[in-house]
């Protein structure tokens, strides 16, 4: 335990999301307990994706408890491993998170289960035998240790700790953790939502914060001002004109939902051509719809409005029906996983449009670096999709408009809303030209102390 002045101290690191978006990890060392705040998988870069090979920096029997803000892979993705190394711990969530992460736990499973077969099968894998990095029943493991919290409700820890959750907007379930901790309050955002959503509430400030630790993955950009909805109704009608189709990879938890929103909109303003079909091919996404259903009190939607929506669509959860969509003759609209082509159905949509100029590609969400989405975004002319290579004929489109993440002005907004300045303002969860245009940002307007978190590195907080 490092000290001040012969004090002991809480200390906070960064194993994950420190100068890049994915892995998020975030301990805070106490001397009674050690609390990690999320448990992601590093995605993108080979250099990034080899870190969740490794051991954990920590020993995870050295971990106390572990506190999850919500769903998505890069924020809950190693928790079956933390597992399997040797936490014991209790692992809170919010309610929506909890059935959520069990889905997306285990549709990570089946995939890398199914790579790892794939690549030994096909003969793509440069180790002598491709193997998962978790199975499926690694996490049926790990889910026995969830537990589920309310908003805005008190949870001691010990005598000296205890902590809140508030909502995030982000995606359904999505919170920020006030960690009421010797007397001071530590406040982590999350990922922070838009202000205004077709299906969520805004992001709530958790109010007193001593320490703030806050993501910035847009912290050098505006979203697009421009209505979303007029810029899907001319691609959509662009590529019924030529008789093509448009793809739109999709992280099936949030992205999916509010486009499925979108183009029901569309269609019955007549936008949009009410018979051209628009296909969900996801099952990760399949289950998470329902979830919407399970917790209305999350949303701004009516389950009523919201089972309509899912009506209009076909929804498809099989390989087999992969190829049938694929096969199909006549335009079509394509929502399949995952958001960033890391992996999931969307590749096998990728090998057939992509050769094409009469398809459109149109990405939505934040691509990492060395995802193909960044690729594609970049200018590719070609794309490596196991162990082959695709020409990059078909137009690739982004609308930012669609980015479940809130702003470089959202994120101000949302610094604004807190109640006093705190002592340090922590940034983590971005790219290094992300973080240090918001950490300007906030110096300039907000004269606060400003420090953006590196990997492993320890910072002391205070004295207790």
């Amino acid at each position: 335990m490092l000290t001040i002045d012969n004090k002991k101290a809480v200390l906070l690191q960064a194993f994950g999301a420190a100068e890049t978006v994915t892995g998020s990890k975030l301990l805070v060392r106490t001397p009674s307990l050690n609390i990690m705040i999320d448990c992601g998988l590093f995605q993108g870069l080979k250099s990034l994706r080899a870190k969740n090979w490794q051991y954990p920096p920590i020993n995870p029997s050295k971990i106390d408890d572990l506190l999850i803000t919500h769903a998505h892979l890069d924020h809950t993705g190693y928790i079956p491993l933390l597992v399997k190394y040797g936490y014991k711990g209790k692992i809170y969530m919010s309610a929506p998170t909890r059935e959520l992460c069990e889905i997306i736990l285990r549709d990570s499973a089946k995939l890398q289960e199914e790579d790892a077969y794939k690549a030994n099968v096909h003969g793509y894998t440069k180790h002598k035998l491709a193997e998962p990095l978790y199975t499926i029943a690694d996490v049926e493991v790990a889910l026995k240790q969830f537990v589920t919290v309310e908003l805005n409700k008190l949870y001691q820890l010990n005598n000296y700790i205890n902590f809140q959750f508030f909502p995030a907007g982000h995606i359904p379930g999505a919170c920020s953790i006030k960690l009421n901790c010797y007397g001071k309050h530590i406040v982590f955002s999350g990922d922070l939502g838009r202000r205004h959503t077709p299906y969520l509430p805004s992001p709530q400030a958790p109010g007193e914060a001593d320490y703030l630790v806050m993501e910035a993955t847009y912290g050098d950009r505006l979203h697009e001002n421009s209505d979303a909805g007029e810029q899907l109704t001319a691609m959509v009608r662009e590529v019924i004109s030529q008789g093509g189709n448009l793809l739109i990879p999709c992280f099936a938890v949030g992205r999916a939902q509010e486009l499925l929103l979108l183009l029901y909109q569309l269609k019955q303003e007549r936008k949009i051509p009410k018979e051209i079909p628009i296909f969900l091919d996801s099952p990760m996404a399949s289950l998470a719809n329902k979830v919407l259903l399970h917790y209305p009190e999350w949303t701004t939607l009516a389950n009523r409005h919201w089972q309509k929506v899912l009506s209009s669509i076909t929804i498809n959860k099989d390989f087999s029906g992969t190829e049938r969509i694929i096969k199909q003759k006549g335009s079509k609209i394509v929502l399949a996983g995952s958001g960033m082509l890391t992996g999931g159905r969307a590749l096998e949509y990728l090998k057939h449009y992509l050769g094409d100029d009469r398809n459109i590609v149109l990405l939505i969400g934040f691509q990492a670096a060395g995802t193909r989405g960044r690729a594609l975004l970049n200018g590719a002319y070609e794309i490596k999709i196991h162990g082959g290579y695709y020409p990059v004929i078909a137009k690739v489109h982004e609308i930012t408009g669609l980015s479940a993440h809130a702003d470089q002005q959202e994120l101000m907004d949302w610094l604004y809303s807190n109640n006093k300045a705190p002592i340090k303002l922590y940034l983590n969860h971005g790219e290094p030209c992300a973080l240090e245009a918001l950490r300007v940002k906030v110096k300039d307007k907000l004269r606060w102390d400003v420090t953006i978190l590196k990997q492993d590195q320890l910072e002391v907080l205070y004295a207790v």
